[in-house]
């Protein structure tokens, strides 16, 4: 019993956390590491104590393949975009590879293509050209936790 409530517990930091992040990155463009490291944290402990979506294993190559793939397009961003600000920064970096961390490395592509389908629908509505990544990273995870518990 007390495991459960301490699951839940964590999940609920973790939805504090994703919000808060999400509201930082829609206003001011930027992800906080105030939130971001708590979230990681987060995730470490539930991989570890309640492997329900990936194992321990899967999680860290999840952690890896989500910032070395941010990483790359990052600097391909940077060298093509010279005059320009990136439109990937560190903070996109690092909440892929949480998000990686949280879902392994299939967990993390379909959140990765969510985020892309749901983003760019925002966009093209609102006729922006930037869009924050942190909500829609987020829509996309829920997008694949959902898959991942129930259809897979």
């Amino acid at each position: 019993m007390f495991f459960y409530i301490f699951f839940v517990a964590l999940l609920l930091g973790a939805i504090v956390c994703a919000y808060n992040i999400s509201v930082a990155d829609f206003r001011r463009r930027i992800i906080p590491d105030v939130y971001l490291f708590p979230l990681m944290l987060i995730g470490l402990v539930i991989v570890s104590m309640f492997p329900w979506v990936c194992t321990l294993s899967e999680s860290v190559m999840g952690a890896v393949f989500g910032f070395l793939l941010a990483s790359v397009i990052g600097i391909i961003f940077e060298r093509v975009k010279k005059d320009s600000a990136a439109p990937i920064g560190m903070g996109d970096i690092k909440l892929i590879s949480v998000g990686g961390l949280w879902m392994g490395p299939t967990g993390l592509a379909i959140a990765l293509a969510g985020a892309c389908v749901f983003g760019m629908l925002w966009a093209h509505r609102n006729k922006q050209k930037y869009i924050p990544f942190a909500p829609f990273f987020f829509m996309g995870a829920i997008l694949s936790f959902i898959a991942l518990i129930f259809l897979i």
